[in-house]
């Protein structure tokens, strides 16, 4: 696999989860629903901040053990691919049939900064997103590229598409929530993203190194 296909890959897959409704878009949603579109957008600049931390660190410590150590890339591999074969089935099989719209509520200042802290706190207290990284990102390693840098780069896609996804809820935020209370769109998604993670699980289980 090439850097431009690993990035196409990555592209098409991570498009799809930014979709699928989790605890962040909650939070942006309901922000703008509440609070107003300015701390919403300040509330998604701090999940994704979130995300860009989870994703350094963790392209720090893979981009150590791949380098380092064939057991670690083989333990890392088989680790990974259980999980999202995990995550997959149990989505395929049991399907949510609606997106709640409550996100931790806690106390917070008046400040601009308040709004940011929650979204960061949110995302980078949720070990499943370090979880979720480490299971599918190596997978896009092309052979010969230098895991740290290139998993970060990755991250920061990731990062990026989520930005503008949250700018798309901030600015829609009704019609967008009407729709992600839709039983048939929630169950749809769940389902293809769990087709997704299936796929992406037992590709990971047959990569060699």
């Amino acid at each position: 696999m090439t850097v431009l296909q690993a990035l196409l890959a990555f592209s098409a897959a991570a498009a799809l989860l930014t979709l699928t409704p989790g605890l962040d878009t909650a939070i942006v949603l309901r922000t703008a629903a509440v609070e107003g579109p300015r701390r919403a957008a300040l509330a998604a600049l701090g999940v994704i901040a979130g995300c860009l931390v989870w994703g350094a660190a963790v392209a720090l410590g893979l981009g150590v053990l791949l380098q380092a150590s064939a057991l670690a890339f083989s333990l890392i591999k088989w680790a990974g691919a259980a999980y999202l074969l995990w995550l997959g089935v149990g989505l395929i099989l049991k399907p949510r049939d609606r997106f709640q719209l409550s996100a931790p509520a806690g106390p917070l200042g008046s400040s601009d900064l308040a709004w940011m802290r929650r979204g960061f706190l949110t995302n980078l207290l949720n070990p499943k997103v370090g979880v979720f990284y480490i299971s599918f990102l190596p997978q896009f390693l092309p052979a010969g590229v230098a895991a740290g840098p290139f998993i970060f780069l990755l991250a920061a896609l990731h990062a990026a598409m989520g930005l503008g996804w949250f700018a798309v809820l901030i600015a829609a935020t009704r019609p967008v929530a009407d729709v992600l209370q839709r039983a048939a769109v929630v169950r749809w998604l769940d389902r293809l993203t769990g087709g997704v993670f299936v796929a992406f699980g037992v590709r990971l289980a047959l990569e060699r190194r």
